[in-house]
C-alpha cells in the first residue's frame, strides 16, 4: 500500500514539474556534445599524434609525452609561475569583493550606494585586450601617465612592466579591479539574506557597526566564502590565456610565462599536441586534486561544501 502511494505521488509530482525536466535536456546535451565527448581526444597525450593521420590512427607511446614534460626546465618554469601568480590573485584578490561588499553594505544614500556598484562592476566587462592597451598607456616607462607625473614630482620613471616583482604586482592588481566588482554581486546577494532582526538584537546589545559586521554579516555570508573559496582552490593551477598573454613581453617571460601561454607557444605554434595534450591533461586533474581536498577539508570543518 506504501509503495502505491509513492508511486502514485511520484506521478503527480512529475506531471507538475515535466516542464522543469523538459528544460533541462537542452543543457544536457550542449554538455554532452561540447563537454564530454570531447574528452576522448584525451587519448592524444599517450599517442604521437599525427593530424594527417587523425587520432586513432596515430601510435600509442604510453607516458612518454608526460616524461618530456616533467624533465623540461620550460615546464617547471610555467608551472612555478602558474602557481606563484594564481596564489597571489588568492591572496589579494578573494579577500577584495568581500570587503568592498562589506563597505557597500554599509552605504545609506542609496544612489551613491548605486553609483558605486555601477562604476566598479563595469571593468568586468573589457576585455584583456583593451585592459592590457590601458596598462601599457598608464605604465609605460617613458610615455606613460604615471612616469610622467611621477617626473614631475621629481621622481625617477618606474619599469612597472619591465622589471619582474613590479610586473607581478601590476598583473595581480590589474586582475583584483577588474574583477572585484563582479565578485561583490554574490556577496551583496547574500548579506541581503541575513535576518534583519540579527541587526537589530546585536544593536539592542551595544554594539556598534565593526561589531555587527564581524558577529552578525561575516558569520551570515560564511558558506557562500567556503563555497566560492573552493571554487578558486580548484582553479589554482589554472590560469586564463589572454591576461598573462596580452600583460607580458620579453623582458618579463621569466614570471610571465605560464602554463595556458606555454600551451598556445608549444602546441599550437609548434603543432606539438600531444605534448602539450599531456601537460593540460596534468594541469586538469591537479585542479580536480585540489578541489576534491578543499571540499573535504570544509566538510569536516563544518560547512557545507558544493556537495
Amino acid at each position: 500500500m506504501a509503495q502505491i502511494n509513492r508511486s502514485e505521488a511520484g506521478k503527480a509530482y512529475f506531471k507538475r514539474t515535466w516542464m522543469l525536466y523538459a528544460m533541462l535536456i537542452l543543457p544536457m546535451v550542449f554538455f554532452l556534445v561540447f563537454r564530454y565527448f570531447p574528452m576522448i581526444n584525451i587519448a592524444i597525450a599517450f599517442k604521437d599524434y599525427n593530424i594527417f593521420r587523425g587520432v586513432w590512427d596515430s601510435p600509442w607511446v604510453g607516458l612518454k609525452w608526460f616524461q618530456e614534460a616533467f624533465t623540461s626546465r620550460d615546464f617547471y618554469n610555467a608551472l612555478r609561475n602558474t602557481l606563484v601568480l594564481n596564489f597571489l590573485d588568492l591572496i589579494v584578490g578573494f579577500p577584495a569583493p568581500i570587503i568592498l561588499a562589506v563597505l557597500l553594505n554599509e552605504l545609506h544614500i542609496r544612489s551613491y550606494k548605486k553609483l558605486t556598484q555601477t562604476v566598479v562592476y563595469l571593468p568586468h566587462f573589457l576585455s584583456w585586450i583593451i585592459i592590457s592597451g590601458m596598462a601599457f598607456q598608464l605604465f609605460a616607462p617613458s610615455g606613460g601617465v604615471i612616469n610622467m607625473m611621477l617626473a614631475r614630482l621629481g621622481f625617477k620613471p618606474v619599469n612597472f612592466l619591465m622589471e619582474n616583482h613590479l610586473w607581478i604586482a601590476t598583473y595581480v592588481g590589474l586582475g583584483v579591479w577588474k574583477e572585484m566588482g563582479w565578485g561583490t554581486i554574490i556577496y551583496l546577494a547574500a548579506i541581503t539574506s541575513i535576518n534583519p532582526e540579527l541587526y537589530e538584537a546585536a544593536e539592542v546589545d551595544g554594539a556598534g557597526r565593526l561589531r555587527k559586521i564581524w558577529h552578525v554579516t561575516l558569520p551570515g555570508i560564511r558558506s557562500t566564502i567556503v563555497v566560492l573559496l573552493i571554487m578558486n582552490l580548484g582553479r589554482i593551477l589554472g590560469s586564463e590565456f589572454d591576461r598573462p598573454y596580452t600583460l607580458a613581453n620579453p623582458t618579463v617571460m621569466q614570471v610571465a610565462d605560464v602554463i595556458s601561454t606555454m600551451v598556445y607557444r608549444v602546441g599550437i605554434r609548434s603543432m606539438q599536441f600531444s605534448y602539450t595534450t599531456a601537460i593540460g591533461l596534468f594541469q586538469s586533474l591537479v585542479c580536480v586534486i585540489f578541489l576534491l581536498a578543499a571540499n573535504a577539508i570544509a566538510k569536516k570543518a563544518g560547512e557545507r561544501g558544493i556537495w
